[in-house]
Parts: structure tokens; sequence; C-alpha cells
């Protein structure tokens, strides 16, 4: 055998360990378009099935947060005369039908999948327990949190945070449309910059729309890194786990 072809063999007979064992993965609800205006696309669910699916084979533990803005926005509608904290709890069950249809995708793909509700509905999801969802992660379940925090005036963000800090993820996986954080809006502005690496503290004092700032800030303070990248690129939710450079990773440091 060459010396090329030993070293071909060797690296495909390497079993590569994930840089994050746990992660949570963070999906807005308009994700869930896919092509459609309204509600969820049952093809881009498989398509993120998929992803999540390659991750876990990979020896990755994932838990899901998933939004509600493809149904139902509560900010959004208190902006139209709804009382706010109703509109977030009817956000808040936007969140659960993501979840399930999300739940649907995964087990079809073969993924054993527990949807977990901050809001008690016994018939249709488990209730959030943190040692509970722990456990599914051990035993190889991926766990879709849902109904966010449980309280109104709180994102699905810093939802996303919390529960990464309570099951001791190793990472914040942000999925958005576009392949990193940037210094300006990238559909407006062509020529905007696109960051591989940033502190809290650049997010925070640049005010950079990656998340609001209470799930920022939760993070910071429990040194939870962040990484932002795009959901629409096969293999990425596996590829950011893994340690690969995918779109940019917030964390600690020195601000730039």
């Amino acid at each position: 055998m060459s010396e090329a072809g030993a070293r071909t063999a060797a690296t495909a007979g390497r079993v590569s360990t994930p840089r994050y064992g746990r992660v949570l993965l963070k999906i807005s609800g308009e994700a869930l378009l896919g092509e459609r205006q309204y509600g969820v696309d049952p093809a881009f669910c498989a398509f993120i099935a998929g992803q999540v699916g390659a991750a876990r084979t990979a020896g990755v533990q994932v838990g899901i947060v998933v939004g509600g803005g493809n149904i139902f926005r509560g900010l959004a509608a208190a902006a139209r005369g709804m009382d706010r904290a109703t509109g977030d709890y009817i956000g808040m069950l936007a969140t659960v039908m993501n979840g399930l249809a999300l739940q649907d995708a995964l087990e079809r793909a073969g993924v054993p999948t527990r949807v977990m509700t901050a809001i008690a509905m016994n018939e249709v999801a488990e209730p959030y327990i943190r040692r509970r969802a722990i456990r599914h992660l051990e035993k190889g379940r991926v766990a879709i949190f849902v109904a966010g925090t449980g309280n109104p005036y709180f994102t699905t963000d810093t939802a996303a945070a919390l529960r990464a800090v309570e099951i001791g993820a190793s990472v914040l996986l942000k999925a958005t449309k576009v392949d990193g954080v940037y210094e300006a809006d990238p559909v407006t502005h062509p020529d905007a910059q696109r960051y591989t690496e940033l502190t809290f503290a650049d997010v925070l004092a640049r005010r950079l729309a990656v998340l609001d700032t209470t799930a920022v800030s939760l993070c910071m303070e429990n040194d939870l890194p962040i990484i932002v990248f795009d959901l629409n690129q096969p293999d990425n939710v596996r590829r950011a786990a893994m340690g690969e450079q995918v779109g940019t990773r917030i964390a600690g440091g020195t601000p730039a």
C-alpha cells in the first residue's frame, strides 16, 4: 500500500470525537415554513431531522428549542392591541405544535424523540423536568423543549439559553437563514463583514441582532458558547457539534 493510501485508510478508520458532546439547538418557528407562507413544511422538517440524526449518529446528545413565529408571535399581536401576556401564551402553544411536527419528522427518520413542555398538557407531551430531560439525552433520545420558559415576556431565545444551561449543554447552536453574524444585515448591505469569532461583550456592545440580550447575558454568565450558523446547508448541525468551522462562534475573551 502506498503512503497516501495508508493515510487514507488510517483516516477512514479513525473515530472522530465531537467537540461538543451535548448541544442545545435553537430553531426559529420561521425555519419550519420551508417554502410555505404559513404553518409547517413537512419536507423541511424532514431535512432538519436528517441533520439532527447525523449529529446523533456521531455521538452528540441533542436538545432542541423551537420557536412559534411561523404560527403566532405574541409581541406582534401585542403591538396590535392584544394583551402581551395573552399573546405570549398563545405563542407558547404555537411552539408545542411545532415541537410535535418536528418529533414526527425525527421519529420517521428513526430518531427516538421526546417532547417536553413547560406548560402542563399531559395528553400531548411530557412535563419538563430537568433530571428527566438529562436522562432522555443520556439514553440517546432527542429532547424537544416547547412552551418557552412557561412564562410570558420571555423569548424562545431566552428559553433556549436557559434549557442549555440547565441540561449542561456544551454549546448553544443558533440556527438561522444566514451563515453567521454580520456587522449589518447582509440582505440590505451586500458588502457587510461576516465575523468568525466574537465575544459576548462584542455582541452586547455592538447590539448585534443574534439573540436577545437576556439570552446572551445568561450564556455569558455561565460561559456557554454560542454558534450562529446556516441551517439550510446540509450537515451543518453535525459539523458545528464536531467543532468544524461553521458560522460565527461567540464566547468569552477579550472584545475585538
